[in-house]
């Protein structure tokens, strides 16, 4: 299976599992660097892994980022509908507080 290397030598099997790569991501950038990497520490080693697949692993990798994405916005969407009808519970009903 290839493999693709961070820059601390770290390597991620290129198996299509996004979040195993950004459960890496956080190892490797946001803990080695006790939670103070940069913007520019995160962004390098995300182009370092991009430039390190082939065509056909970037085409995986980026349909499941899009796809997790999409989750993640709706159910951000979904939370903030549901904080407004409870806020608007509240206003209606204001003994529920």
């Amino acid at each position: 299976m290839k493999k693709v290397k961070m820059l601390t030598g770290h390597e991620i099997p290129l198996d299509g599992d996004l979040l195993y790569m950004l459960e890496s991501l956080y190892r490797e950038v946001a803990l080695k660097r006790e939670l103070k990497a940069t913007y520019d520490d995160m962004m390098n080693e995300i182009v370092n892994l991009v430039e390190g697949m082939d065509e056909g692993a970037r085409k995986q990798y980026l349909t499941e980022s899009l796809f997790l994405n999409t989750v993640t916005y709706e159910n951000e969407r979904l939370s903030a509908y549901m904080r407004r009808l409870t806020g608007n519970a509240h206003e209606d009903n204001p003994s529920d507080s």
